[in-house]
């Protein structure tokens, strides 16, 4: 049924349909009986490019998502802006195709982050749109010894400010597909979340997340979190410097921290960052390709493109 292109230091890990372009139904069912030895090559390699087949539909795609996902997530509190396509299918990101969107391990703010997220094209970029990956074990060990210590110690706070329907960012009713008050403070309280009710209706966050994990099953340990993206200093200079002409920092849509309150510092963000590029493996999508992606292992971006680009996404 497949053919495991890559080698084994190449990521992500290829299997081709043999027989190209082969059912997309097939293709699922191979995936069930197949499925105990996709987690153990996954584990290995932390992400997975299936190509050849027919997935195009987010109803299969959904179904194949489901093999790997016991619960499929609702994306409720995400911070990203997406459009829910079909279920638990939604778009990925949508952010200005002139921008890049740089790697992240999906939802490691939040207290149930995915422990798997997929990725389906249905229609390739016209130039760019690619989805570079990076192995998170790979990344930690590039880090500085100092800077790992400090972020293992004290972990990350993350401040997501939700409007209340107009300004910058996504607004709380966006976020927690709800307009009810108490119900989003119902959640924030079981998610351990700490926030605070602003008099022109707007909702402050603060999320504290660790900085590094221990994947449960490899035990290896992993770089998992998002604060030099979530830090302004990932904004372009020129408008970074104009927004913050017109707001306070503290009430930009996001920031990130150590988790004790200390700022990050340029050291930190450098460090970090040249970590990440060096690790930084892309591939050019083919229409109907499948990513799977072990969330703990992998984390992920996207590249500045032109023309139209649709990529399915779902997790859990």
């Amino acid at each position: 049924m497949i053919e495991w292109k890559s080698e084994s230091a190449v990521l992500p890990l290829v299997g081709i349909a043999r027989r190209s372009p082969a059912s997309g139904q097939y293709f699922e069912q191979w995936l069930c009986a197949n499925k105990y030895d996709i987690q153990q090559r996954l584990m290995s390699h932390g992400a997975i490019l299936f190509r050849g087949f027919q997935v195009t539909s987010p109803e299969l795609f959904q179904n194949i998502a489901a093999i790997f996902c016991s619960e499929l997530g609702d994306y409720i509190g995400g911070n990203s802006p997406r459009t829910k396509v079909a279920g638990n299918v939604f778009t990925s990101t949508e952010y200005p195709k002139s921008e890049r969107i740089s790697m992240h391990n999906e939802g490691s703010y939040l207290r149930r982050m995915p422990r798997y997220i997929l990725f389906c094209c249905v229609t390739p970029a016209a130039e760019g749109g690619q989805t570079p990956i990076a192995d998170c074990r790979r990344v930690l060990n590039r880090i500085d010894t100092s800077v790992r210590t400090r972020f293992e110690r004290s972990g990350i706070r993350y401040v997501n400010n939700l409007h209340a329907g107009a300004g910058l960012g996504k607004s709380w009713m966006d976020a927690y597909q709800t307009r009810s008050r108490a119900e989003v403070e119902a959640r924030l309280e079981e998610d351990g979340h700490t926030w605070k009710w602003r008099s022109n209706g707007s909702l402050q966050i603060h999320m504290n997340a660790p900085a590094t994990a221990r994947h449960p099953i490899t035990q290896e340990e992993v770089w998992i979190n998002q604060a030099e993206q979530w830090h302004p200093s990932s904004l372009n200079a020129e408008f970074r410097e104009k927004l913050l002409s017109i707001i306070k920092e503290d009430d930009l849509p996001h920031h990130a921290y150590l988790g004790d309150g200390s700022p990050l510092t340029p050291f930190d963000l450098a460090n970090i960052r040249e970590a990440m590029t060096g690790e930084e493996r892309v591939f050019k999508w083919q229409v109907g390709d499948v990513l799977l992606c072990d969330n703990l292992l992998i984390m992920h971006g996207r590249q500045p493109y032109s023309g139209d680009r649709k990529i399915l996404a779902a997790m859990g």
